[in-house]
């Protein structure tokens, strides 16, 4: 038996019970009382659903140019206009699109999707912070209208709760049809348009009930987020959601897959109906940026004042020279060409600051026919030749590192660079590049990065031979822009692009060398940006539109004292601390897109981009002429300006220069009109050289051709030029003097062409030194006199271009370009059907002669140059190779070309 101690007590059995029973008790109140306690915090001042008709008129928001001038005010779109519609008289594919992308549940649940609010759940626990809504329409519905401002932007499980809990009292009030109607009538599509109706009448110019599949997909899916979707504003943006709402439209059986196949390819035609008067794709630009910074609802009703960047009066003048200009275009004189250009549009942004100063989105925000509405400045279009400084500010900035210390000619390249081109590389000088930087502008093949031939063509169908890169930028030379990019890089270039706020190269895989041509698409006004770049010493400039956003005291405040707070706001800058492009980089493509000498032999006289003071510029025309601009920058301002059809189709007989150009030259006066003219400042570590233009080195007493230029302090050039050659003539023959020549013996220049030139230099009948003596012999390298005085000997160390380095094949092959296709055809006779095959010194090497090679047997022996033949199309894969025998009997071999003949094939071609 248990002690006493350790007996259990008759009655402790029910005092247990008992206690249970009072935890119990004080149990179930507390959770009453925090059940209650949590329903008064979630819904207690929860508005009635009733609400949803009974709201009131908030302030209005204000938009202002610089100086105070009233732009457009943001009217309450619920107490203003608006056109309400019955559900029963929407097209159920404008009803289906909404459903598709926002609840395509919503038929099926009482206001809140279980699933949606199940991976909200998940969200929020997985990253401690709300991700996704989950929002239905009903929700949504609940959130716009019965929510105040604070509570909309709240981001919490509170508010999500409340929400749900609206939603489902609103089901409880209204039947589904009821509220998807009402949700029609309220929701927010941007450009202040609340509802379907309003919507389809300010993007389309139509009623709803008019709406077809595209258009209705497209404004389905501005819903979620129309600043980032506006189709005025970035139309390549819309078009890709209005792709996954249709897609959305499929799989919920909204729609059929071949209708949205063919929606997506539609044409879309957009209005702009009911924006605003003045400056309309402005005010649009920068309503969308409140908007996505504060959210439509303090936009419309948060009694907001907003000073822009804009110069009205500047905007008004603009506006007034592209209607002009474009007028011109449209009405050619007798005689002259229709150009069938239809549109432009203008950034004038300052450079020092990144504000904005002037808009022009299109020639006419009110024509449809133009799609006037569609604000091409935001838009990305291909830029042609007006991206080259780009390329050549990235060639500039690049330097191999040990180029400083090899000691060669730091301002002088290969004549022929280009490690992808169909010829080998001659590298015998480092980066970096210089404006003195001589390239062959001759017919060169690269290979695309599928293996193609790539052979560029310049805009005027012609070939200039040795070029300086000052020129070649200058004139807009095609074939020398690609050599830099080939020999910089795409990713330099890119990287270039980038640090100067393009930011619409993102996909590199997609770019090839075509891309210094035009071949990846921008935005004017980051174009424009980028050159403001350049003006302001190398450093990033962001378009920014807004100087302020103020409450109704502020802005009293602002204006007061005859507005000097308003100018105290003119200081907002949005550019970069420190430099992205070398400021002296920056400085020598200023000072070549400003040197009206230099571009001369391409533009004229007097040309639209003189503007009587220093003033940069470069033009652009793509190949098929879909796009023409000219971008160009003084100290001041920076202007770029684009004339094309903005729904991409050809103009035709029209370039940069005389499309865009007049407006850029009339814009740019207009602007600086009574404003001192400002030289471009050079920044230190620039010094400035005497050179022989056509080798960019030190000129001798035979150079015919010098001019001083600029150079990064270190990249000078060190050693003499070879491109004049002073040579003892024998009179009576003209050829080379050896002793036993008749005589008299006479001095001469000739101009000594690189290799890749030669044929260039034949066909402009520049006579090269002869090779031969008066007594028939062939002249040695080490026979040539160069005359006294004349700078290093020939055959010196310094400066030698006929050393042979073993850096490169002595000949290559110039054609066919590798990896050519060629067609072979039974409907024309063989002696049609020939090729030809051609080859040239790819150093300066003597030879004796050169055979042509095909397929490992030579097919003709040539003993003087053109080293050409031709030689007839044969079926299958083939190898052409050059055998050179040089004058001391070596033998000299180019690399091999690989070109495929099919039958009845079509020549396969690089793209331009």
């Amino acid at each position: 038996m248990l002690p006493t101690r350790f007996r259990r007590s008759s009655n402790h059995r029910p005092r247990l019970c008992r206690r249970r029973v009072r935890i119990a008790g004080i149990a179930v109140v507390a959770g009453v009382v925090a059940l209650a306690v949590a329903a008064r915090w979630l819904v207690a001042d929860l508005p009635a659903p009733g609400a949803l008709v009974t709201r009131g008129s908030p302030d209005t928001t204000k938009i202002y140019d610089r100086h105070g001038t009233l732009l457009f005010e943001v009217l309450d779109p619920h107490a203003g206009r608006r056109t309400r519609v019955a559900l029963e008289d929407l097209p159920p594919h404008v009803v289906g699109a909404v459903i598709a992308v926002e609840d395509a549940g919503y038929y099926r649940h009482p206001g809140v999707d279980v699933r949606g609010v199940a991976r909200a759940a998940w969200h929020l626990l997985r990253h401690r912070r709300i991700v996704s809504g989950g929002s239905t329409i009903t929700q949504q519905l609940a959130r716009e209208l019965l929510m105040d401002p604070a509570e909309q932007s709240e981001r919490s499980a509170r508010r999500k709760a409340r929400e749900m809990v609206l939603a489902l009292r609103i089901t409880r009030a209204f039947d589904k049809d009821a509220i998807l109607e009402m949700y029609l009538n309220e929701v927010y599509f941007g450009q202040l348009a609340y509802g379907i109706e309003a919507a389809a009448a300010t993007y389309f110019g139509k009623p709803a009930r008019e709406l077809d599949l595209a258009e209705a997909a497209l404004l389905a899916g501005l819903i979620q987020s129309p600043a980032a979707y506006n189709p005025l504003v970035d139309v390549d943006a819309a078009r890709a959601r209005q792709r996954v709402v249709l897609d959305l439209m499929v799989r919920h059986g909204r729609a059929g897959r071949e209708a949205a196949h063919l929606a997506a390819a539609e044409p879309l035609r957009f209005t702009g109906d009911g924006a605003p008067l003045v400056a309309p794709h402005f005010v649009t630009w920068v309503r969308e940026q409140l908007e996505a910074r504060y959210g439509p609802q303090a936009v419309h009703a948060g009694g907001l004042h907003v000073v822009t960047s804009l110069d009205l009066d500047l905007q008004r003048r603009a506006e007034a020279i592209v209607a002009t200009r474009m007028a011109e275009l449209q009405r050619p004189a007798p005689g002259k060409p229709d150009h069938h250009a239809s549109s432009a549009a203008l950034v004038a942004l300052d450079p020092s600051s990144g504000q904005v100063w002037a808009m022009v989105g299109s020639a006419d925000y009110g024509d449809a026919a133009i799609d006037g509405a569609v604000n091409v400045a935001l838009a990305r279009r291909q830029p042609g030749s007006s991206i080259k400084p780009i390329t050549y500010a990235a060639a500039f900035g690049a330097r191999r590192p040990d180029a400083a210390d090899r000691g060669g000619d730091a301002g002088s390249v290969p004549d022929d660079r280009g490690g992808g081109a169909a010829g080998p590389d001659t590298a015998a000088d480092p980066l970096p590049f210089t404006p003195a930087t001589v390239l062959s502008d001759v017919p060169t093949a690269f290979l695309t990065r599928e293996g193609e031939p790539y052979q560029p063509m310049n805009y005027d169908r012609m070939w200039h031979g040795p070029i300086s890169l000052r020129r070649a930028l200058a004139t807009s030379s095609n074939l020398v822009a690609v050599k830099v990019l080939d020999a910089v890089g795409l990713e330099a270039t890119i990287d270039t692009a980038e640090a100067l706020g393009i930011t619409t190269l993102g996909d590199r895989d997609r770019y090839g060398l075509a891309l210094t041509l035009g071949g990846g698409e921008v935005r004017l006004i980051e174009l424009t940006a980028a050159f403001g770049g350049l003006a302001n010493g190398g450093r990033r400039v962001m378009p920014n539109p807004i100087l302020a956003v103020l409450d109704a005291e502020g802005f009293r405040r602002a204006r007061a004292d005859g507005g000097a707070g308003l100018a105290a706001l003119a200081n907002v800058r949005t550019i970069g601390d420190a430099p992205v492009v070398d400021p002296r980089v920056a400085w020598l493509v200023t000072d070549i897109l400003a040197d009206d000498q230099a571009r001369l032999p391409a533009f004229g006289e007097g040309s639209v981009l003189a503007i009587g003071r220093p003033a940069a510029a470069k033009t652009g025309t793509t190949t098929d002429f879909r796009d023409n601009w000219t971008v160009g920058y003084t100290p001041d301002l920076a202007v770029g300006v684009w004339v094309g059809n903005a729904d991409n189709s050809p103009m035709a007989y029209i370039s940069g220069i005389t499309g865009a150009g007049p407006i850029w030259h009339d814009v740019m006066q207009a602007a600086h009109r009574g404003r001192p003219a400002r030289p471009f400042v050079r920044p230190d570590g620039l010094v400035r050289v005497e050179v022989c233009t056509t080798s960019g080195r030190l000129p001798t007493s035979a150079c015919q051709r010098r001019a001083p230029e600029w150079f990064i302090a270190g990249t000078e050039p060190r050693t003499f030029d070879t491109s004049y050659r002073s040579v003892a003539i024998d009179a009576a023959t003209g050829l080379a003097w050896a002793a036993g020549c008749a005589g008299p013996r006479v001095e001469r220049v000739f101009r000594s062409l690189p290799p890749d030139a030669q044929d260039w230099g034949r066909q402009a009948g520049i006579r090269p030194p002869p090779d031969e003596t008066c007594l028939g012999q062939a002249v040695a390298e080490a026979s040539v006199d160069i005359g006294r005085g004349a700078g290093p000997r020939f055959g010196d160390d310094a400066g030698d271009p006929d050393r042979d380095t073993g850096a490169a094949p002595a000949l290559v092959v110039t054609r066919p370009a590798p990896r050519s296709t060629f067609a072979l055809t039974a409907q024309l006779p063989g002696r049609f059907q020939r090729i030809e095959l051609a080859a040239r010194p790819d150093r300066a090497v003597r030879l004796r002669h050169v055979e042509l090679w095909v397929d490992g047997r030579p097919i003709a022996t040539v003993r003087r140059p053109p080293y050409r033949a031709l030689w007839p199309l044969a079926l299958g894969d083939h190898t052409v190779e050059a055998v050179g025998t040089t004058l001391d009997g070596r033998q000299v071999r180019s690399a091999a070309v690989e070109i495929t003949v099919h039958p009845d094939a079509i020549a396969q071609a690089a793209p331009p």
